[in-house]
């Protein structure tokens, strides 16, 4: 079938597929020039027929697409669906709702953590892909045969992992489970991106409030200008020069032409001034405004409980076959090795039942690790 090309076609195809309980999504993008990605095929698929869409058709709206995205009587089933979800958000401020994504559900159903496409279409779908075009230009015209078949099997096989993966979780009865992540999917506030979060980024290259307090307006002007420009932030600025300026704190031109990853005359540009600016606008923070410290500077108060808790989360992993990271993650020990009461996912819903009433026990001694036939088991520990 070839690409969609116009709007008439492409609505016709979003109604027939809308009249199925599920269909499935993938989009090809580039981003490697630009700081926003550029949209250059969209992949959907229903049980009986799949097409593809040409975005850069001069004459095609994307309309009835988003309508489809949005129509909350079919399920739209991704694979690491987040970056096709940002596109649709950036383009059209779209959340496609309900959403299933087969790498959230396969990291429940036992097969580890962000398992491949590849790896679920030979599992579950009996299916090798051809991954030769995987990192070709999808914005070129007209796409070759190879690219054709290797993205339309992107969403064909998808049907088969995701009925698949429907049938293990309702067998298991662990459908419930992914609530969580996939409300963190359908989530506007996911894609909102703040310029003043920018930092976040690199926040873990930074030991001292003075550098973090730089940082911070750096990389939140970088951010401002990455995008007005559409341009990759590394365009605007590189990442190793954002640390040394944090870091190195200069203020004055020769200061900033010292500094090893800062290109020769760019402290003499209108740029430079700029960036001696925000040095003095880091500088004159009050440090109690500043984010809480982060994660590379904290110790856990109880390194050898942070130590015993990772065990029983693989313990738990193993026994269960779900994968570590759906769990808890390293920071959420280190507040369950601090305090009983954390707010931390790993102490609420499934994942308490599943592990953190556990981690209490093993915390506070009720509850013992031992090794048995080569493997890590638990037990009650009985009171002294």
């Amino acid at each position: 079938m070839p690409l969609i090309s116009d709007t008439k076609t492409l609505a016709e195809a979003c109604n027939r597929l809308a009249s199925h309980e599920f269909v499935t999504v993938d989009t090809e993008f580039m981003r490697e020039t630009t700081f926003f990605p550029k949209l250059c095929l969209i992949q959907i698929a229903s049980e009986d027929e799949d097409i593809l869409v040409d975005p850069l058709a001069p004459d095609i709206d994307l309309a009835p697409f988003f309508a489809l995205m949005r129509n909350e009587n079919v399920v739209k089933v991704f694979h690491s669906g987040r970056q096709d979800v940002e596109i649709l958000w950036i383009l059209d401020r779209c959340i496609p709702k309900p959403c299933f994504d087969t790498q959230v559900a396969a990291m429940v159903a036992g097969y580890g953590d962000s398992v491949g496409y590849e790896q679920l279409a030979n599992d579950l779908a009996k299916a090798k892909i051809d991954k030769s075009s995987r990192y070709t230009d999808w914005s070129q015209r007209p796409l070759s045969d190879a690219q054709l078949n290797y993205a339309r099997a992107d969403v064909t096989h998808l049907r088969t992992i995701y009925k698949a993966l429907i049938q293990k979780l309702n067998q298991s009865g662990r459908a419930p489970w992914l609530a969580d992540e996939m409300s963190i999917l359908t989530s506007p506030s996911t894609y909102e991106l703040h310029p003043e979060d920018a930092w976040r980024r690199l926040g873990g290259r930074v030991r001292k409030p003075r550098d973090l307090a730089i940082l911070i307006e750096l990389a939140a002007w970088r951010e401002q200008e990455a995008r007005s420009r559409d341009v990759p932030r590394s365009r605007v600025l590189k990442d190793d020069a954002i640390i040394d300026i944090a870091t190195g704190a200069p203020r004055s031109i020769e200061a900033l032409g010292k500094l090893r990853s800062i290109p020769n005359g760019f402290e003499r540009s209108r740029v430079g001034g700029e960036i001696l600016s925000l040095v003095e606008k880091g500088l004159s923070r009050d440090p109690a405004s500043l984010p809480s410290i982060i994660r590379s500077e904290r110790k856990p108060s109880n390194p050898a409980s942070v130590e015993l808790l990772k065990v029983l989360l693989r313990m738990t992993c193993d026994k269960e076959q779900v994968a570590a990271k759906l769990i808890a993650t390293v920071d959420d020990l280190e507040a369950i090795a601090a305090d009983d009461d954390a707010d931390v996912a790993a102490l609420k819903g499934w994942r308490r039942d599943l592990f953190g009433q556990y981690a209490i026990e093993l915390k506070n001694g009720q509850l013992a690790l031992a090794l048995s036939k080569g493997r890590v088991v638990a037990f009650p520990r009985s009171a002294d």
